[in-house]
């Protein structure tokens, strides 16, 4: 079977003056790798052979293998191209947008033919110029176009542990879990939504730290440093203490001036800043009968 948005080896059957005409029969079994799952009937060019143009099939002849990606042309119809696209079914890439109209982007994908990004399927809006971190899917007119929804092609398994520092590009935010990141543009990740501090957006290009490898190998990330990191003194002061006691410490907004001098060496309102910005910061709960560490 001959797929749309793939790569593959197509042997050419017959040579014409517009070019060449390729198709699967006689490729040698093994050429092409087994998709891993079913192609969709839609992923299945319905021809049995497909043209590569005259300036792309070179001197080629019936029974030369070629190498070839598979799409349509402007007015839908497949044709194949010995062009490798900078994009294809199941793979990720950074691509620009050449033009807005009222219908969606258009994308420069290294083919002739430029990329649809129909509106509903971008994350955020882009403009002429922008990059887009997208993939491929078949709409319902059996068409290639482009996705911002990138989660599902994204990998697992980055090589990345606990505390390494990543840069990555923000590509969907959901109120809900977080915000959606695609590290070095290959690898899922995610913000949640209790580590997301600032003006964090949709498009935005960010560094940070790997806090948890999921079992999945996908990876959980936090903007912020450790709290030992980024803490004034006071709240470091504090931080420290509650982890050493286990978790919790019973002192709180109301207790007495001459207590917190004893434990910690500072002020009330020193203290009540202190234990304030630690609250702020997501690290701590303050409770009637005292402090108690966030789960991480």
């Amino acid at each position: 079977m001959i797929l749309l948005g793939k790569t593959q080896t197509l042997k050419v059957v017959k040579k014409a003056e517009i070019g060449v005409f390729v198709s699967e029969e006689g490729v040698p079994a093994g050429t092409n790798p087994v998709p891993e799952t079913k192609p969709a009937e839609n992923e299945i060019v319905e021809a049995a052979r497909v043209l590569v143009p005259r300036k792309e099939a070179g001197d080629a002849k019936e029974g030369d293998l070629l190498k070839v990606f598979v799409y349509k042309d402007s007015e839908d119809r497949p044709i194949a191209t010995t062009i490798e696209p900078k994009v294809t079914m199941g793979t990720v890439a950074r691509l620009t947008v050449k033009d807005v109209t009222d219908i969606g982007a258009f994308l420069d994908w290294g083919l002739l033919k430029d990329l649809f990004l129909p509106f509903k399927q971008q994350t955020y809006r882009v403009a002429k110029g922008d990059t887009a971190l997208v993939s491929l899917y078949i709409d319902k007119s059996s068409r290639l176009c482009a996705t911002m929804k990138v989660y599902h092609f994204l990998k697992s398994g980055a090589p990345y542990k606990c505390e390494d520092n990543v840069q990555g590009l923000v590509y969907e935010i959901i109120d809900a879990f977080g915000a959606y990141v695609a590290v070095d543009d290959m690898y899922s990740a995610l913000i949640p939504k209790k580590e997301l501090y600032g003006d964090i957006k949709a498009g935005d290009k960010i560094t940070a730290r790997v806090t948890k490898v999921m079992p999945d190998g996908r990876l959980s990330l936090a903007l912020r440093e450790k709290s030992y990191l980024t803490l004034d003194p006071d709240g470091e002061l504090i931080y420290n203490a509650l982890i050493k006691a286990g978790g919790f410490l019973p002192y709180h907004d109301k207790t007495s001036p001459e207590l917190i001098k004893s434990k910690f060496g500072l002020s009330k309102n020193a203290f009540k800043r202190a234990i304030g910005h630690l609250q702020k910061e997501g690290k701590i709960i303050i409770e009637d009968d005292g402090i108690s560490k966030t789960e991480e």
